[in-house]
């Protein structure tokens, strides 16, 4: 079970761009992971298909695994302070443009469901996206990304 005290914990994240120079995004923010926990694995880059607001530009997504001795809501904060000084700004659009997104995907095994902030990612295991990278790096998520239909998967280009 995940720890939520200062015990080292591993959390997958989920990262994505679609403004601006998505790639040199996702690169930055991958970097500036190392700077809130261990970073010991990272997932090609993936061209992948905008999903729930279609009227945008395709997305450069990715995954990576940290080893944090942050809590959850530690970690939380440390994603929101780096997506802000990358210069995200609030969305008008609910899974809209953005110029840097970073998800928890998962804690540990830890199971939680607050108001702001859902571990597992309550969408991770339907969006190819999001599995795509994360079979990439941690074997255990590859039947779920060839479950889903193929429709889903064929709009997930490995760069």
């Amino acid at each position: 079970m995940a720890d939520q005290t200062n015990s080292v914990n591993t959390a997958y994240i989920g990262l994505s761009s679609n403004l601006g120079d998505a790639i040199a995004n996702v690169g930055k923010a991958i970097n500036e992971l190392s700077k809130i926990g261990n970073l010991y694995a990272c997932s090609s880059l993936y061209l992948t298909k905008p999903w729930g607001y279609l009227d945008q530009p395709d997305f450069i997504n990715a995954a990576a695994a940290i080893e944090t001795n942050n809590t959850p809501r530690q970690l939380l904060a440390a994603l929101k302070g780096l997506e802000k000084s990358m210069g995200r700004q609030a969305m008008s659009i609910r899974w809209g443009p953005r110029l840097i997104d970073l998800d928890i995907l998962t804690f540990g095994d830890l199971q939680l469901s607050e108001a702001d902030l859902t571990i597992p990612h309550p969408f991770m295991l339907e969006r190819a996206f999001v599995l795509a990278p994360l079979a990439e790096i941690d074997n255990s998520y590859k039947a779920a990304y060839q479950n889903l239909p193929e429709s889903l998967r064929l709009q997930v280009k490995r760069l």
